[in-house]
């Protein structure tokens, strides 16, 4: 049990929590749920890069599926070694491409036949041979939120099936090219398994068609983005997420490759706040905190739900409020006609689910420090990143005055 009112008095709010041992039976639930066949899980970094985050992952044996090179330098730094490392992305330049080869990471994942030859020159360049994996978009519709939707022809990820294939043939003749894996993620927070059925089917039926050309695959990169509970999501059982994947493997020898992040981090994070004071504009009520959007955006972002709960001494009928920050934007929100008793000044709220796409998503609007990020393990608390200062914020900026 974390005892939220003892941490945000010792680190001050705003802050961020982590429960570490809810992201160790997350981790082992999902590797577990794959153990009749070779696979790797390797944590979706963006969704909470704090470095020791990922170097917890790292300890479980996890690799790293990272976005930016970046987050590639951060999954080294956390320990995960070199052949348990993809990097992916859309829009990787020149120099994160030759960095990646350099860093003899297990592969690139390609998005683009432009990306592909990029990365050969580059490849050439360096006189090396780039191990590669391409993206392909299976064009079904995972029935998720379209702002984390990536697996329709209307979304910018991936190739379709008829360019990928072109794609492999050409790697395949490539002096510095190395095909050896296919990914696909066809969105985030699926709570549907007959569309990511569906998408293993196709993507396997490829890999058929390219064994008949000679084209041998190792990895089955399967993306990530099984769904968390914000609020009555009915969820897929790990065991069956597993086993529609693994139906469309029989007769392949591949590694399945599972990329999860908000699977292991959403329900294993807190964001705490103060209550500064409550207003009434007319019928409208408001319980303003000193967290804001600049430190958790999803609710402004997507008009996402979160579980909030009241940390108080009332005993006061509950009522409808919207819970709003100090920024200034009328989107500086964390929920809308939420049901909380009367608070006063310094009571708690605590938003749950928060921790993925959270802290990493933050920014300095307004000028606001980041909040502090604090992880429980074993029933202890640790500082895991110091709350930003006025002078962290404009240290890049203060040598340039006139």
């Amino acid at each position: 049990m974390i005892d939220f009112k003892q941490l945000a008095q010792e680190y001050k709010t705003p802050l961020y929590i982590y429960d570490l041992d809810y992201m160790s039976a997350q981790y082992t639930e999902l590797k577990d749920a794959f153990k009749a066949r070779k696979s790797i899980l390797c944590y979706a970094v963006k969704a909470n890069s704090n470095l020791s985050v990922v170097r917890h992952f790292a300890k479980m044996g996890s690799g790293a599926d990272c976005v930016s090179i970046g987050e590639v330098r951060r999954a080294f730094l956390a320990g995960i070694p070199a052949y348990k490392i993809i990097f992916s992305g859309v829009g990787k330049s020149d120099d994160e491409i030759r960095e990646a080869i350099e860093k003899d990471i297990l592969y690139i994942n390609l998005e683009s036949e432009a990306e592909l030859g990029r990365v050969e020159l580059i490849a050439k360049e360096l006189k090396a041979k780039a191990r590669i994996s391409i993206r392909v978009n299976p064009n079904i519709d995972p029935q998720t939120h379209p702002y984390i939707s990536t697996g329709l022809h209307d979304n910018k990820f991936g190739v379709d099936l008829n360019s990928a294939k072109r794609m492999y043939i050409k790697a395949n003749n490539s002096d510095n090219l190395d095909p050896v894996g296919i990914h696909f993620h066809i969105g985030s927070q699926l709570t549907e398994l007959k569309p990511i059925y569906e998408s293993a089917e196709i993507v396997a039926d490829l890999v058929r068609s390219l064994q008949n050309i000679k084209i041998e695959l190792k990895f089955f990169d399967v993306g990530g983005g099984l769904g968390v509970k914000y609020d009555n999501e009915s969820l897929i059982p790990t065991y069956d997420y597993a086993q529609a994947i693994l139906a469309t493997l029989k007769g392949l020898d591949l590694t399945v490759i599972c990329e999860p992040g908000r699977f292991l981090t959403a329900n294993a994070g807190y964001f705490v706040s103060k209550v500064l004071y409550e207003k009434q504009n007319g019928e409208k009520k408001f319980v303003v905190i000193d967290g804001a959007m600049n430190d958790l955006l999803r609710p402004s972002l997507y008009k996402a739900y979160h579980k909030i709960e009241a940390i108080t001494d009332s005993e006061s009928e509950e009522r409808a409020v919207d819970i709003v920050g100090p920024v200034c934007e009328s989107g500086d929100f964390f929920a809308k006609d939420y049901l909380l008793p009367e608070l006063k000044h310094n009571d708690l709220v605590v938003v749950h689910s928060a921790g993925a796409y959270g802290f990493g998503m933050g920014s300095n609007y307004n000028t606001r420090g980041r909040s502090a990020e604090v992880a429980v393990e074993d029933g202890k608390a640790r500082l895991i990143r110091k709350r930003e200062t006025f002078d962290d914020l404009i240290a890049l900026e203060k040598e340039f005055l006139d």
